[in-house]
């Protein structure tokens, strides 16, 4: 039987009643200590041990007064001596003990005072052993009742994923697969965290019975596992009297999470020592929001990118809860709680009532990170409310006329929360998570207003359907009269990735008219999620996407569609960094945006000075479908540049050839045309040959091999070559086997096209289908580049080097093209217009098109053209040094001097479109929209640039 604050406190009155005057080490420590932890109602030697041996530094050992691994270590010294000296003597045990067993607290005692330290936090309190009963609560880490703050990838909830994961490979590597193996998976965990948080009274008898009672072999685990669940799936009463007393002392779950039953797994003695370690490991510090990344960190790789699951921190998951529902009712708290009216007390009544009424949706819910939270806050902010109405039961004194039904005080219930996922293995997570947070809330309402208790045996439970949400009647699930809130993270796949069921609900939600194909696969909930609050004006949405919906084509086919359904956008956090807290975790870049049908809002976007960074939220009239203060606009993918300025075309395309179609299936690859460095490398040795006694010399034949650079080549720096024959003769074709070989493939290759046009070039097999390289200069710029760079690397190449059909170009582009183009200012514009592929950036010549130019003088522009020049001559500099330019635009590793470079171009463009420059990338995007929108003039470039030596990519 679990013990009341207030009987813990009077045994702690009665502990330092009986104790005050002694003090001696030697004799007394273990006495002391076997009646502390009486006081709490756990026996000592269940989770303790006395004279633990540890070697200290040196060759010197030392013995702990008391160690519980993981936890907690006592140096007990004599009455009145030193605890400084005590504490630096505790200290010294660390470097001898591992990793698992560095404990979390440290206590010192001259057994008249108590000096405790919380090693993780660095909260330190010193008292007197007669202030012991004020105190109580500090120690709640030893029933399991302790106040918790969770911390994102605190490494404990690491630790833990990666235990579950152990037990599961082991489970799986014997043939305990299935349903089966999730299910007792997820009893497992729910156990483990119920053994050391107060579920299990007292503590650790789960991890007691493995160890005590099963065999060292095992044989005998899978049985004892068996009857424990079903003893906490059978009332007390219903129990037989010949129960095993060890399982007698679990108490009856009730719910459906012990119900069913599965097949026996046989465990041997090496996964009966990987439970035992997953037991041993102190579950009360886990965040039942993280629960999901134990599912995931149990899923291979494969799994998790074809289910889109993208598993969050409890701080990324803030950003959508608090600007959703819990910033508004915590401001309409605090008005509440600061009035002084008459009415005070009934207002903070039906706030608390409204709160219990609420109801949470989230429609792809997972392992229910998003409802576990909200839940959570929920939670915490009526443990304020309770705090505020039960100072009006106070007698004039300021007590209580008698004991407070702690059972009472909540209204707020884990019924309130519903949540629609596919996979089995996730709801059933999901429903176990919430019940373990609302066991944790709790723990924290008795800790504040008096005896301790659990919700166990469990009479609500957590509203999870197993099923499509895309297909479900939502309607039918939570009526949406009912519904306050919608939320969550569905699941992102783009169309070329979709898997043929992800295509199905693509066409059942969008249809197969139009362009809505193109649209990621999150936007089905998003249209979902609109039809259903239509039907109720009065819900709310929070929806998390990849960004791509915010930019290039998606926005132009997504947003009319939502905007003519006359929601809004209440809030939007625009691209930031959405990270995994499990292992191998997923890093993707994602925006939240939050809709409403009301009226009366006021609109908030959040920007990032860095994807990984903090946001600054700033208030705007309103928010258009790229995130941005504005209305919606529509970019047109114009075909030619504003007159006046150089135009941007592709590069070269072979079409020689290189792959065709097998007999047997699949493809054949060879080098025609383009080869690597190690076949060009073969071709010139077989060109020399055949040179031999020709009359022609190799040097000669040299200029036929050319650089040949795209996209991948340029950043990457690894070059391939090519055939670049249009000026050779026909006696120089015929002179070598190695060219005719060459050719006479690329001609069979053309000769097996679908396309009119290429088999039409099989006549001519020495040159590219499409030529379009220049005689000058050019700005070469990759055709795609990697989402996570700030700058799309831009370089400047001479005619000599072949640009593919993979890089853009602007002939005769210098200094001054390559300063606004590689520009912060540019680079904004096109994260928000382009194209994607995949999430890469997929650049076309349409977002150049579209790009306002700014007005210079000549001095601006030889300001422009000075700043490019150090920027490519600290590229410069790296490169002679092995640097590439995939090497040097890695944000996380960028040269301090070239991005002093750029930040200095950047000030400086900047400043051409507004003198005071722009703060965020949101600011500049509103700037250029409203000049697009506006028609500015842009550039007169007529005229061509002067080239300098010094440009090199």
């Amino acid at each position: 039987m679990s013990l009341s604050q207030n009987e813990i406190r009077a045994r702690a009155a009665q502990f330092a009643k009986s104790w005050a005057g002694h003090g001696y080490e030697k004799g007394e420590t273990q006495l002391f200590y076997q009646a502390f932890f009486a006081v709490f109602g756990v026996p000592v030697r269940r989770v303790a041990s006395f004279e633990q041996p540890v070697k200290c530094l040196g060759a010197k050992r030392g013995f702990i007064d008391l160690f519980w691994k993981g936890v907690l270590l006592v140096e007990q010294k004599s009455a009145g001596r030193d605890l400084k000296k005590a504490k630096a003597q505790a200290l010294d045990y660390f470097p001898g003990l591992s990793d698992k067993e560095l404990p979390r607290f440290l206590l010192l005692s001259d057994f008249q005072s108590f000096e405790l330290t919380d090693l993780d936090t660095g909260e330190e309190v010193s008292f007197a052993l007669a202030d012991l009963p004020k105190h109580v609560e500090r120690f709640g880490f030893i029933t399991g009742r302790e106040r918790k703050v969770f911390k994102d990838q605190d490494p404990v909830n690491i630790e833990a994923a990666e235990l579950v994961g152990h037990l599961h490979d082991a489970l799986e590597t014997s043939g305990y697969v299935g349903h089966d193996l999730e299910r007792f998976l997820v009893r497992i965990v729910f156990c483990l965290f119920a053994d050391d948080t107060g579920i299990f009274e007292p503590r650790g008898i789960f991890e007691d019975i493995i160890e005590r009672r099963t065999a060292i072999d095992g044989s005998d685990l899978g049985g004892w596992l068996t009857m424990l669940f079903q003893t906490l799936d059978t009332k007390t009463a219903a129990r037989p009297t010949t129960l095993d007393e060890d399982l007698a002392q679990f108490p009856y779950v009730n719910g459906t999470l012990f119900r069913d039953n599965l097949r026996l797994p046989a465990f041997n003695s090496s996964m009966r020592e990987k439970l035992i370690e997953a037991a041993r490991f102190d579950w009360s510090q886990i965040s039942p929001a993280i629960f999901g990344s134990l599912f995931q960190s149990v899923m291979n790789r494969d799994e998790r990118r074809t289910l889109g699951a993208h598993y969050t921190s409890e701080a990324n998951i803030m950003k959508a809860v608090r600007p959703l529902f819990l910033d508004g009712l915590r401001a309409e708290f605090k008005k509440l709680k600061d009035s002084k009216g008459t009415r005070r007390k009934s207002e903070l009544q039906k706030f608390q009532d409204r709160l219990g009424k609420l109801n949470f949706f989230d429609p792809a819910c997972g392992c229910g990170n998003f409802l576990i939270i909200s839940y959570r806050e929920l939670r915490l902010l009526e443990i304020e409310v309770v705090r505020e109405l039960i100072d009006y039961q106070r007698d004039s004194f300021g007590q209580f006329s008698a004991p407070l039904d702690v059972s009472s005080l909540s209204k707020v219930n884990v019924d309130q929360f519903h949540g629609i996922e596919i996979d089995e293995f996730a709801s059933r997570i999901a429903e176990t998570a919430l019940w373990m947070m609302d066991h944790i809330m709790n723990v924290a309402l008795s800790l504040e207003f008096g005896p301790y208790y659990t919700r166990i045996p469990l009479t609500r439970s957590p509203h999870i359907l197993q099923s499509n949400a895309l297909e479900a009647d939502w309607s039918i699930f939570l009526p949406p009269a009912k519904c306050s809130f919608v939320l969550g993270n569905p699941p992102f796949r783009g169309h070329q990735w979709r898997t043929p069921a992800q295509q199905a609900d693509m066409e059942r939600i969008w249809g197969t008219a139009g362009q809505f194909n193109r649209l990621d696969y999150v936007t089905c909930w998003f249209r979902r999620a609109i039809e259903y609050a239509t039907l109720n004006s009065e819900i709310d949405i929070a929806l998390v996407s990849t960004n791509s919906i915010t930019q290039g084509e998606q926005c132009g086919i997504l947003w009319p569609w939502i905007f003519s359904k006359g929601i809004k956008i209440s809030f939007a956090h625009r691209s930031f960094q959405w990270n995994s807290e499990a292992r191998g975790k997923a890093a993707v870049h994602c925006v939240i945006v939050g809709m409403t049908f009301k009226d009366d809002i006021k609109p908030t976007i959040f920007e990032y000075d860095h994807v990984r960074g903090d946001p600054h939220a700033t208030s705007v009239s309103r928010i258009n479908g790229y995130l941005i203060d504005g209305p919606q606009y529509a970019v047109p993918s114009r075909s030619r540049p504003p007159s006046g300025r150089l135009r941007m075309t592709k590069g070269s395309q072979p079409t020689d050839g290189a792959r065709i179609r097998a007999q047997g299936g699949g493809y054949i690859t060879r080098s025609n045309l383009i080869m690597d460095e190690g076949q060009r490398t073969e071709f010139m040795a077989r060109l020399k040959s055949d040179l031999k006694g020709t009359g022609y010399d190799l040097k000669e034949f040299r200029r036929f091999v050319r650089p040949y650079v795209g996209g991948d080549e340029l950043i990457s720096g690894n070059w391939r070559w090519c055939l670049w024959l249009k000026d050779a003769k026909p006696s120089e074709l015929r002179a070598s086997a190695a060219i005719q070989e060459r050719l006479a493939r690329v001609r069979e290759g053309r000769l097996l096209s679908p396309t009119p046009s290429v088999r039409d070039f099989a006549k001519l097999p020495w040159l590219f289908t499409q030529d379009r390289q220049p005689d000058t200069y050019y700005l070469a710029l990759p055709e795609v580049s990697s989402e996570t760079r700030e700058y799309i690397p831009l370089a400047i190449l001479q005619p000599d080097v072949i640009a593919s059909n993979k890089l853009q170009m602007i002939v005769g582009g210098g200094l001054l093209y390559f300063g606004i183009l590689t520009s912060a200012m540019h680079m904004a514009w096109m994260r928000t217009v382009t194209g994607r592929m995949k999430s890469d950036y997929s650049y076309a010549p349409a977002v150049y098109n579209s790009f306002v130019w700014p007005t210079m003088t000549r001095l601006d522009e030889s300001r422009i053209e000075r700043l490019a020049q150090d920027v490519l001559d600290e590229r410069e500099k790296c490169m002679a040094q092995g640097q590439t330019l995939d090497d040097l635009y890695d944000p996380d590793v960028m040269p301090e001097d070239l991005r002093a470079a750029h930040d200095a171009l950047d000030k400086a463009v900047d400043r051409l479109y507004r003198r005071g420059g722009f703060r965020f990338e949101r600011e500049r995007v509103e700037h250029l929209f409203s000049l697009f929108d506006t028609g500015s003039a842009p550039l007169d470039t007529t005229r061509q640039e002067s080239v300098r030596r010094r440009w090199a990519a």
